[in-house]
């Protein structure tokens, strides 16, 4: 979710950002199965072994990305002027080892991106 839950993403955005998350997740090892968001936050359904902590994958996701993500769009700016973070601090990650991946997929699918 981005900082103070603002809607910055647009197509293009999101774009840049599934790139930079699937080299993030290369670097570790990890899989980046299904991607999608909205103007305020994005979906990623990751497959990784398990010697991958959950927390360090996920901070390099925000890390990375952020960095990035306000170099190459500046336009960014205007959203996380405050503390010059684009993403908040939280994070939601679960298990999914039992439950079908075609389920997984249309979750993440379902969800619409801005215009």
């Amino acid at each position: 979710m981005t900082k103070y839950r603002h809607r910055v993403f647009r197509d293009s955005h999101l774009s840049r950002l599934e790139a930079i998350f699937d080299e993030v997740c290369a670097d570790f090892e990890c899989e980046l199965v299904e991607f999608n968001g909205e103007g305020e936050h994005v979906h990623l359904l990751v497959n990784f072994p398990p010697k991958v902590p959950v927390a360090h994958l996920v901070n390099s996701l925000k890390g990375v990305s952020s960095r990035l993500m306000r170099k190459e769009f500046p336009d960014l700016a205007k959203h996380y002027y405050r503390t010059n973070k684009l993403w908040s601090g939280s994070y939601f990650a679960g298990s999914v080892g039992g439950a079908p991946l075609s389920i997984l997929r249309r979750y993440i699918e379902d969800h619409n991106s801005p215009g």
